[in-house]
């Protein structure tokens, strides 16, 4: 029996992938608003933000767990799902940063989904 395009083991690896994008996004985001927010003249405060570096960690491990994932599937599978990670980008800002979201973005966003479940149908040949 062939192997389903969408093993758990590689949705997991999104999964894991796309939280630690997140998780690193979410991190230089409360790091910036502690400094003031990006400039020239605060370089080295960013640089040197535990927040920041902490961000930067996690992105660098988010890569190792993409580079597994793209040696499991196909690149025009993997990326297209990646697409996830802006649909828990708007509901991390809804949630955390208390941003008010319009209907246009939530829209978005339900399209967004809709295309991923698109992307995912198995292949009938």
């Amino acid at each position: 029996m062939p192997k389903p395009l969408l093993a758990w083991d590689v949705m997991l690896l999104i999964m894991i992938n796309i939280a630690l994008l997140l998780t690193g996004q979410t991190l230089w985001k409360i790091g910036l608003q502690k400094i003031g927010g990006f400039s020239l003249a605060n370089l080295s405060a960013i640089a040197l933000s535990p927040w920041i570096i902490a961000g930067l960690v996690l992105y660098v491990i988010a890569t190792g767990v993409w580079f597994s994932i793209l040696s499991r599937m196909d690149f025009s599978l993997a990326y297209p799902l990646q697409s996830l990670a802006f649909v828990f980008g708007v509901l991390l800002g809804w949630l955390v940063f208390q941003e008010t979201i319009p209907w246009t973005r939530w829209f978005g966003v339900a399209v967004i989904v809709f295309g991923v479940y698109l992307v995912a149908l198995p292949v009938r040949q």
